[in-house]
């Protein structure tokens, strides 16, 4: 059934729970002369291949894409950028890490999705990127076949994005860059078309519930308050962005030096974030070349204020709690908050607060609770090799990566939900909570690499050894208890102590937690070329992981594929062809991700114990080994192995004369081994406490069912125009996914959206609603034959081969130049998902208006007997909310977004020659500037099932600056 708001007063509830773009590589020699050499692909762990060479279905995105974007994570300037990426924000919230990330769609329905990302050589367990700074990337690599992954073994499977970082340039004089973004961020609108203050009094009274039912239709008509709130709750919000930058290189070594600093206001009011960023990358050689050597550095550190919703999603439909309601539920009717402080609100209202819900979320809003996040951010890796021979060369990289999370949440004694739970009480409110969480992460890779060519061939194979070991840590004390008087938000202050006469009131907690978790690889790559016409690569992994036991702890991994250039062949001379390239691939990678992350978790970290059977002693809430007297034990589970996953993939690559380029794909992907729950004996089970008797558990975790997607992806550039003075491009890349699950040993089909064998993951299973009995006011389903019906049952739910996962990703757009003007339009996509709007089911139903929540002013045209032809129905139909679990508000996600629209103005040398200037740019740009869609609501872009408080993203302008000396 949809979610349901709860419309609870602040008492009671808390006793109920509280563009694709080609990158070139440039070389620079000392007379600043640029020389454009053929783009490279790279790949992870110091590999690299020129596009013609590659046999990898892989797509580059360069630097120019990623910069001068008013966007925290590089990850929310690729959504439509390539193909096979689809990238959805579910969060404004400035730093939010709610982004959903997939590549060649959902390949799992139990464990983790979400790609690997490599940053310089050395994999990262992040999944989100708020304290890496766009500006610091030179390129980024989007792997997307099994020929790409499979070197990463058990962590390539749902994709891998490469990101390479910054460096300066040999033989290169001092440049000094500095960056500069102003931004102002409003709100989108929406479709709901909410009552005003006279419209929802007049729904009430045509309800015959809530204020508006003891006024007169004189005093409806004659009210004077109408409180727009999206006003008060909602703010323009500024932001700005500063980068300096530093290169400079020797004969033999160079430097990359940059300082970033981000202060970014949301569109709600106190949600914010902040970041300071350092970078330092040096790159040097010996004279012979022989030795290289690298030290790469990256420092962050941010905070950022959010609402507790971000990332709770316990408060999700609480409708005084989530601050994100107060835009479109709040009452109308309703004056605009009166009070300094939550105390003195309470001092008027008591615990009444039924009908003053926005005032409580603004209290919320404005510090009754409070959210703070501090995080610290180390990523540095030191790279060395050393050429033994013209032909054998050996390698060592060596990095880490540190986080640390600091979280400060309060329910503030000054804040009204604090005084309405503890008023009554007469005790002190309020409520502080303070965690500390730590990952570490330590990667080294050796490596010897045989590179060598014979006549016509040239072979390249490598050997790797990869450990990868992974630590965590987590501590945490809640205070309950806060007195006004002296209390500080974080600074420990104001705790009222423990005290035997108030062993309930008082008591704090504190709880911690410690995994360590790794895995271990040795693989080898082949790689060889004929005449840069034919050419093969295969890869070997065998993997190790922590996650299972010793049976089952090893796998291995391959690939292999071939390409044909075809341009190269004899056939093909005189032709206009500078590329075609026809490309095939097969391998396998693993999954050892097991279990969904939450929102910023490390997912190398979850079920670490899950290998492991039993764990307990006997007692009724915590039974050992099938609850057996003197038993404490740990049984190992044999049933959990790695997620595996096969693809195959074809691909042609083409550029003919410089006008067209771009490249096509054709793949199938099956997962098997699905992590799920499995059958064991009934013997194995726990003791109900009622009765003492062993109630049988059936289900450990292990693997079963398959899981298929198939797709095609495509990418185009037309390169129109390419003159001294007028240089024109348009571009387009799409991607079509379509998954279905083969086999699975538990089908559930009992909820709203299930798993359901033979259709897609996430798939709608819900009445067929078909509209008003215009006799009667009441809403008219289908039942599972077919016939109409009032009151639809559970048996007649069906599924709809509807899913919240969209079939289609991909965008397009133009860039323009003419002598220093510059422009480009980039628009994303998406095509074929369906979510439950369960805001707009809210809003349509009058129970909420009588419970003083806002509604659509559509009520207004509910049926009636001389209404009769009204698609709403009456506003007092019996069979109100059972509309809940049908199709009635499934809706659908698709949508044609103007991502990003940037002009400016790149100021010629002769314009500079008597500046100190070499370079000077200035430019205007808009983000996420208008969205064609039927979705109602803010935004259709995120991945839900259902649509509850969304922070919507915003539309941003920008101003900027770019000046290099």
């Amino acid at each position: 059934m949809n979610v349901k708001l709860r419309v609870l007063s602040a008492g009671v509830m808390f006793f109920i729970g509280g563009q694709t773009v080609m990158a070139q590589k440039k070389m620079k020699d000392t007379t600043s002369r640029e020389t454009k050499i053929e783009e490279v692909v790279v790949l992870g762990y110091s590999k690299t291949a020129t596009k013609a060479k590659s046999t990898e279905a892989a797509t580059t995105i360069s630097a120019e894409t990623l910069e001068n974007r008013p966007n925290t994570t590089f990850l929310n300037s690729l959504q439509g950028a390539a193909p096979g990426i689809a990238v959805n924000s579910s969060s404004g919230s400035p730093g939010s890490g709610k982004i959903d990330i997939m590549i060649r769609g959902i390949s799992s329905l139990n464990a983790s999705t979400d790609p690997l990302y490599v940053i310089d050589g050395l994999t990262t367990s992040a999944t989100q990127f708020r304290n890496l700074n766009p500006n610091d990337i030179e390129t980024l690599s989007i792997l997307r076949d099994a020929q790409a992954t499979s070197i990463y073994g058990n962590r390539g499977a749902n994709g891998v994005v490469v990101i390479t970082t910054k460096t300066g340039r040999f033989n290169s004089g001092l440049r000094l860059s500095y960056d500069m973004l102003t931004s102002f961020s409003t709100y989108p609108g929406t479709k709901y078309n909410m009552a005003n203050a006279k419209e929802f009094l007049q729904i009430q009274n045509n309800y015959g519930a809530g204020y508006g039912a003891t006024l007169s239709q004189e005093e409806i008509d004659n009210y004077a308050t109408d409180t727009d709130w999206s006003k008060i709750f909602f703010r323009v919000g500024m932001s700005q962005q500063h980068n300096l930058g530093l290169r400079f290189g020797g004969e033999n070594i160079s430097v990359y030096s940059s300082l970033g600093y981000l202060n970014n206001e949301g569109i709600f009011n106190n949600t914010d974030f902040q970041r300071f960023t350092f970078r330092n990358n040096i790159v040097g050689k010996s004279k012979d070349g022989r030795f290289n050597y690298s030290a790469l550095v990256g420092l962050g550190y941010s905070k950022r204020n959010q609402f507790d919703e971000e990332e709770n999603s316990g408060i999700a439909a609480n409708s005084i709690q989530n601050v994100l309601f107060g835009t479109l539920l709040s009452d109308p009717s309703l004056e605009p908050y009166p009070y300094s402080n939550g105390t003195a609100m309470y001092n008027d209202i008591g615990g009444a607060s039924t009908g003053v819900r926005p005032w409580v979320l603004y209290d919320n809003m404005i510090g009754g609770v409070r959210n703070r996040y501090a995080e610290t951010t180390i990523n540095a890796n030191v790279k060395a090799s050393y050429k033994l021979t013209d032909y054998l060369s050996v390698g060592n990289r060596l990095g880490i990566e540190y986080k640390e999370y600091d979280r400060t949440f309060a329910r503030s004694p000054f804040g009204y939900l604090s005084n309405a739970v503890s008023r009554p009480l007469n005790a002190y409110g309020g409520v502080e909570t303070q965690s500390n969480i730590k990952d570490f992460t330590f990667n080294n890779v050796t490596n010897v690499t045989f590179d060598q060519q014979f006549g016509d061939h040239s072979i390249t194979i490598s050997a790797y050894l990869d450990y990868f070991k992974a630590h965590y840590m987590s501590k945490a004390f809640t205070q309950n208890g806060l007195d006004p008087l002296n209390w500080s938000f974080g600074a420990g202050t104001g705790y009222i102590p423990f005290s035997s006469s108030t062993p309930t009131l008082y008591n704090p907690s504190v709880s911690a937690s410690k995994i360590n978790a790794g895995t271990m690889a040795y693989f080898g790559t082949f790689d060889y070329d004929y005449k840069s016409r034919y050419g093969v690569g295969a890869t070997i992994r065998r993997d190790g992981s922590y996650r299972f036991a010793k049976e089952n702890r090893w796998e291995t991994f391959w690939s292999v594929a071939g390409r044909w250039n075809i341009d190269k062949e004899g056939f093909m001379d005189g032709s206009k062809f500078k590329m075609l390239k026809l490309r095939a691939s097969y391998g396998t990678q693993g999954n050892q991700n097991l279990g969904i992350p939450a929102n910023n978790s490390n997912s190398i970290f979850l079920k670490a114990n899950d290998f492991k059977d039993l764990v307990g002693s006997y007692t009724n809430s915590n039974p050992a080994y099938q609850s057996l007297p003197g038993y404490y034990t740990k049984i190992a589970n044999t049933k959990l192995k790695w997620e595996k996953q096969s693809q195959a993939n074809i691909g042609l690559d083409f550029n003919y004369n410089s006008f067209i380029e771009g490249s096509i794909d054709v793949y199938r992907k099956l997962t098997t081994r699905l992590f799920n729950d499995v059958n064991v004996s009934g013997a194995v089970g726990a003791i109900t406490t009622t009765t003492s008797t062993l109630t049988p558990t059936f289900y450990i975790s292990g693997n079963n069912g398959e899981l298929e997607n198939k797709g095609v992806e495509a990418a185009l550039r037309f390169n129109i125009l390419r003159n001294k003075d007028l240089k024109l491009s348009v571009f387009a890349n799409t991607a079509y996914n379509k998954n279905k699950i083969l086999s699975m040993e538990n089908e559930d089909l009992s909820g709203d959206w299930v798993h359901a064998i033979g259709g897609p993951a996430g798939q709608w299973n819900l009445y067929r609603y078909v509209g008003v009995n215009h006799e009667t006011g009441e809403q008219q389903f289908l039942d599972k034959n077919g016939n109409i019906t009032e009151a639809p049952t559970a048996d007649d739910r069906v599924l709809t081969g509807k899913s919240y996962y969209a079939k289609w990703h991909g965008g397009f757009g133009l860039d323009a130049e003419y002598k220093g003007f510059y422009a480009t339009v980039f628009l994303s996509y998406q095509a074929g998902g369906w979510s439950y709007d369960n805001l707009e089911s809210w809003i349509m139903d009058p129970y909420y208006a009588a419970n003083g929540l806002n509604v659509s002013k559509e009520l207004l045209n509910a049926w009636t007997p001389s209404n009769s032809n009204s698609d709403i129905p009456a506003i007092d139909a019996y069979n109100a909310g059972v509309e809940g679990s049908s199709d009635r508000f499934l809706r659908k996600t698709d949508f044609i977004k103007l991502k990003n629209v940037s002009v400016g103005y790149n100021f010629s040398k002769d314009l500079l020659r008597n500046l100190p200037i070499k370079s000077l740019k200035i430019f205007l740009q808009a983000e996420n500037i208008y969205t064609w869609t039927d979705w109602k609501g803010y935004d259709p872009e995120p991945i839900k099932d259902y649509s509850l408080g969304i922070y919507p993203n915003p539309r941003t302008v920008s101003v900027g600056v770019n000046v290099e000396l």
